[in-house]
């Protein structure tokens, strides 16, 4: 049962086609006339008690199914009227109400009714229609900024942002389809002449030629059935047609057209009174209905006496409320310059957001849920898989549009400043140029932004074949989530806080209460811990396993109090974790160092007061910094992030030298590896006089 009532529109649509073909009986006739009729009452009340157009959002959808409904009943009634010339009782009632025994009146009538509703009603709704989809959706993108700019003001939240959003969009929608659903009422008005003439005219052929009878009878039988079927019919249309109209024609409002027509007139008692002068005047004119125009101005200036007594002591209670002792009167709002006289109140101006993003207008569709953009959960999805795979949280990206940046233009945002930009094209696809491809492409020339690899934008035709050509084709979608993710993990470390490393200790305290209260805060310093996590995280080591990370930093306090060499003991615990990490099928390929080369780094380690920073001969950087981009190409062609293997004296001071100058170099020492995984060396840093000869020339 509660199957069918879920599918009960669609079977009752099923049915209503079923009544194009299907004879029906005039008693059931004579039922689906009155629910037409009813069914029409309830929709035009409704428009007129809604507030706005949004509560009633199936009217489009509800106007093709009545149309249909009425067009069905047309069908039946038609072929009843051509058989034998009656309809039922609704509709002989109707035709004898109508024609009071004069077809030419009854069809005059009729015809007007028909014209009221095409020419007036349905003509004016159509219009108004059109209008209202158009202004609805160029007034879109300004909606948006308002939305926008009450967001980032802190006037609304997200939810109600989002809420916001959604809103505008299903006006969009709404009025998109009022304008479509408005045709309908109008060729239904044209149908209803047809049928009237078709019932008239068949009626009058089959009469005279099948049923010899006279034309007088003819006329009298068929012209009152027709002209009480095309009543049945149009009734329910007229008041459909004007229930079209009063929801497309509402405005901003407060309340429902009834509620507003009462409140609006009755604010206006002068104008009521003036129309009951002119009236009186009317009325003492010669040759006027002199009782019905004095009966009416009557009534009016009753009326708009008593509503103007009423304004009147009204105004006079507020102004005795103005009057009272200012102690009790309400305290007017603060000005801007008053408001921020309070200094608490300058530092609500101070906020900072970890994570920002500016898209330009064009990028609004990637954005907008409301519009099926996607790109806010596709950031949820990443944040998820960060989270279980670094052991982080990344705070909630705020993401709004600038009016600043270029149209098609995004930028990315850490604590405020701008860390990186991007240009995407939204009707177009991103195509990574491979080494050799195996043909051109047409398109324009770019760099993807994440990676910085020269790329095309091609258009969605040239996608298939771009392919074949070896080309990596990727949606505007993927490249700017790409390029969000990858500065995202850059800066992680950076977004990490004091707040968030609290967070992680109290994570963990659910598992291990014991660990955590030896070791945080008594032995390590939250301070300490949230140094060590950024070390981790700046040269991405996951941090997930925080049991292992507190209990390592516990032994190593011991010796030392440095937060680099604890890190690298915390790094050699995090061994199994580190070869994961960088290691694919058993295999770790690296770049490593010529003994002699370690040798000379290894003496080149300085200590000072400040602790040990490491003083290589620039010879020996120019040497390592030549050869390491000479061998770059080789990871680029396995599709991996080139590593650099050393010992573990100098993996720190050697990795904080290089990510000067490689951005996306990982230094890695031998006893991060684990002793199963197989090292193949892709390169090896020597000291040849030949290759530091042609650095330094160079």
């Amino acid at each position: 049962m509660k199957r069918i009532l879920n599918n009960g529109v669609s079977l009752i649509v099923v049915v209503i086609v079923l009544f194009l073909i299907l004879p029906l009986p005039t008693f059931i006739l004579d039922i689906l006339l009155v629910i037409n009729i009813s069914l029409s009452i309830v929709i035009l009340l409704i428009t007129m008690n809604i507030k706005e157009t949004l509560e009633f959002s199936i009217y489009p959808s509800l106007l093709l199914i009545t149309t249909l409904f009425r067009l069905g009943l047309n069908v039946s009634t038609t072929r009843q009227i051509l058989y034998q010339g009656y309809a039922g009782d609704v509709i002989k009632a109707f035709g004898d109400l109508i024609t009071s025994g004069n077809v030419v009146i009854g069809f005059i009538i009729f015809f007007i009714i028909v014209m009221v509703q095409f020419i007036v009603i349905t003509k004016g709704a159509e219009r108004v229609a059109e209008v209202a989809a158009r202004f609805t959706l160029d007034a879109m993108p300004g909606k948006q900024m308002a939305i926008d700019a009450d967001l980032n003001t802190g006037l609304i939240d997200e939810a109600t942002a989002r809420a916001r959003r959604e809103k505008i969009q299903r006006e969009a929608d709404f009025y998109g389809a009022m304008d479509g659903a408005t045709k309908i009422v109008k060729g239904d008005a044209v149908m209803s002449l047809i049928i009237t003439a078709i019932n008239l005219i068949g009626g009058i052929i089959i009469g005279m030629v099948q049923g010899g009878m006279e034309i007088n009878e003819v006329l009298t039988r068929y012209s009152t059935a027709t002209i009480g079927d095309g009543l049945v019919s149009q009734l329910p249309a007229l008041m459909i047609s004007t229930a079209t109209g009063m929801i497309v024609t509402r405005s901003v409002s407060d309340d429902s057209l009834n509620m507003d027509v009462v409140r609006q007139f009755t604010a206006q008692p002068r104008a009521i009174m003036t129309a009951a002068a002119a009236l009186v005047f009317l009325a003492i004119m010669p040759n006027t209905p002199h009782l019905s125009l004095v009966i009416v101005a009557v009534v009016l200036f009753t009326l708009g006496f008593f509503l103007n007594r009423k304004m009147q002591a009204q105004r006079e209670m507020e102004l005795a409320m103005a009057a009272a002792p200012e102690e009790i009167a309400p305290e007017a709002a603060p000005t801007e310059a008053d408001y921020y006289k309070d200094i608490s109140n300058v530092y609500s101006l101070l906020t900072v957001e970890p994570i920002e993003m500016e898209v330009g207008y064009s990028l609004i569709p990637l954005v907008d849920e409301g519009s099926g953009g996607k790109l806010i959960n596709r950031i949820v999805i990443f944040r998820r898989q960060y989270a279980q795979e670094m052991g982080f949280v990344v705070p909630t990206v705020r993401m709004h549009d600038s009016s600043v940046i270029g149209t098609n233009q995004y930028t990315i945002r850490i604590k405020g400043e701008e860390v990186a930009k991007g240009e995407i094209l939204v009707d177009y696809y991103l195509a990574l140029e491979p080494s050799k491809p195996l043909g051109e492409i047409d398109g324009i020339e770019t760099v993807e932004p994440a990676y910085g690899i020269p790329s095309r934008w091609i258009l969605p035709e040239n996608k298939e074949m771009a392919e074949i050509y070896g080309y990596t084709v990727i949606d505007p979608l993927s490249v700017i989530l790409t390029h969000l993710s990858e500065t995202i993990k850059k800066h992680a470390y950076e977004l990490l806080t004091r707040t968030e490393t609290i967070q992680l200790v109290e994570n963990l305290k659910r598992t291990s209460p014991e660990l955590v209260e030896e070791a945080c805060p008594s032995v390590i310093s939250y301070a300490l811990l949230e140094k060590v996590l950024r070390n981790l995280l700046m040269e991405g080591i996951p941090v997930r396993d925080m049991q292992t990370i507190l209990e390592t930093m516990v032994d190593a306090m011991g010796t030392t109090r440095d937060p680099d060499l604890i890190t690298e003991s915390v790094r050699n615990a995090l061994s199994r974790t580190i070869t994961r990490r960088f290691c694919q099928d058993g295999q770790l390929r690296a770049i490593t160092l010529d003994a002699e080369v370690e040798r000379r780094v290894v003496s080149s380690l300085t200590k000072n007061e400040h602790g040990i920073y490491l003083a290589m001969e620039p010879d020996l950087i120019q040497a390592l910094i030549t050869q390491l981009a000479e061998h770059m190409p080789k990871f680029a062609e396995l599709g991996q992030s080139p590593i650099l293997l050393t010992s573990q004296v100098v993996r720190i001071y050697l990795s904080r030298l290089l990510s000067q100058y490689f951005n996306n170099l990982y230094v890695l020492s031998f006893s991060e590896i684990v002793g199963t995984v197989q090292i193949q060396s892709l390169g090896n840093i020597t000291l040849q006089q030949p290759t530091v000869r042609r650095a330094v020339g160079s």
